[in-house]
């Protein structure tokens, strides 16, 4: 399964730093990891979003592979229109999720003020 993940420079920096192969883990604030499903929504967050509430006012699209076998364990979350759907992944599960990402992160998209 194809998945996407908007993410600012610091997330991305992160990834970057394990050789483009993991997600970081979540801040103690933040409970759940959410990859959405498609490109459409995940520029929208990324444009939007991170271009905005980010200090160097930069976001990014990233674009990874998941096992099918194990995506199918998560429901998917519709949060808005019909095309925002995203998974919710606790955040204690982050390091299993990233052990099934077959190969590398790709940043594909890139915004900024």
């Amino acid at each position: 399964m194809i998945l996407y993940r908007p993410v600012g420079t610091k997330e991305l920096e992160l990834i970057q730093n394990s050789g483009n192969l993991k997600f970081p883990p979540r801040l103690s604030d933040q409970p759940i990891f959410y990859p959405v499903l498609n490109e459409k929504y995940a520029t929208e967050i990324a444009a939007g979003w991170n271009v905005k509430y980010n200090d160097d006012h930069k976001g990014y699209v990233t674009k990874f592979e998941i096992d099918d076998q194990y995506y199918e364990q998560f429901e998917v979350h519709t949060v808005g229109a019909s095309y925002h759907q995203e998974l919710w992944i606790p955040a204690e599960e982050l390091e299993t999720f990233n052990q099934h990402i077959i190969g590398q992160i790709y940043v594909i998209s890139e915004f900024s003020d």
